[in-house]
């Protein structure tokens, strides 16, 4: 367990608003420990959308960690946004959405979501992945 390499995805919030997100989908260390240690850091400092996360802040944030099983070919008809994350890849382009997100009720928000995320046109020719998280949240 311990060497054991997995995607992993790090979330931060701040009372309840997302502060940073970074995951890689499969991984980039050696495990999985590294791989949280990695992606937290990266969510704090490089998360393009938000600026960095002040040390002053840390108190207020909450983290949760998203541990990945292996993707696997799934058809729109094996997708359920509450129980699988979905990946969708176009010609090198790739868009991620983890599963049970608030506010993502349907197989079609989903995609949606996912597809604009890789900058990929519905109407392409695209590609689904499924997969499964072992969600780990600060109580």
């Amino acid at each position: 367990m311990k060497n054991m390499q997995r995607g992993v995805f790090v979330s931060l919030k701040k009372h309840g608003d997302l502060r940073g997100c970074i995951g890689t989908i499969f991984p980039a260390t050696d495990s999985v420990a590294k791989e949280i240690i990695r992606n937290a850091i990266e969510a704090g400092l490089n998360d393009p959308r938000f600026y960095e996360v002040e040390e002053e802040e840390l108190m207020d944030i909450d983290f949760s960690v998203d541990v990945l099983t292996e993707p696997e070919v799934a058809s729109k008809e094996d997708l359920n946004p509450s129980e699988y994350g979905v990946i969708v890849r176009h010609m090198g382009k790739t868009g991620l959405l983890l599963p049970d997100l608030e506010g993502v009720d349907t197989v079609e928000e989903q995609l949606s979501i996912a597809l604009e995320k890789g900058n990929i046109d519905p109407d392409e020719d695209y590609t689904i992945q499924r997969f499964q998280v072992i969600r780990h949240k600060e109580s």
